[in-house]
């Protein structure tokens, strides 16, 4: 079966972390935790409002550097908005075999999220990990290179008991 292309919910994703970032009274919690890991850098944007209070961490690692630094929050918020935006996504549906790396030269990048937004019925909750390419074309040629080397997403919408798609 195909690897499922996932470009239609990160470009909602992308639209929800934006809202989030740029009117943040809207919600009433978020819990959101990304990693992404690009070009042999890292950024990690962290930020939870829970009881009124909002607490938050940007920080990463420069491509080749040992340490990590504190990153301005619109940086960390763009670079997270770069990959979102790109052509292609695929998803892995479950945790990497032991032994197995994800191929550093396509961004890869770890997402869990919960929010509710004020007057909302419910909470919603997401937790994916993203690998991200160009085009549909070059995500299609990774998936059949991989093989059966990683357990990339074939059906939609995806629930495993550590990743799963909007709930």
């Amino acid at each position: 079966m195909p690897a499922a292309l996932y470009s239609d919910l990160t470009a909602d994703l992308r639209s929800l972390l934006t809202e989030l970032a740029q009117t943040p009274e809207r919600f009433q919690s978020w819990d959101v935790h990304i990693e992404l890991a690009a070009a042999g850098g890292l950024v990690v944007l962290q930020t939870k409002r829970a009881k009124g209070v909002v607490d938050s961490l940007f920080w990463g690692r420069p491509p080749k550097a040992a340490e990590n630094r504190q990153l301005p929050e619109a940086a960390a918020h763009a670079a997270i908005d770069r990959f979102l935006g790109l052509g292609a996504h695929l998803a892995l549906a479950d945790a990497l075999p032991a032994g197995v790396t994800l191929d550093e030269n396509f961004p890869h990048c770890a997402v869990r999220l919960a929010y509710r937004k004020k007057a909302a019925a419910k909470s919603r909750s997401l937790s994916m990990i993203f690998i991200g390419f160009n085009v549909a074309d070059d995500a299609q040629a990774y998936a059949t290179q991989a093989g059966e080397t990683l357990p990339l997403a074939s059906a939609r919408p995806l629930m495993t008991d550590r990743l799963h798609e909007w709930r």
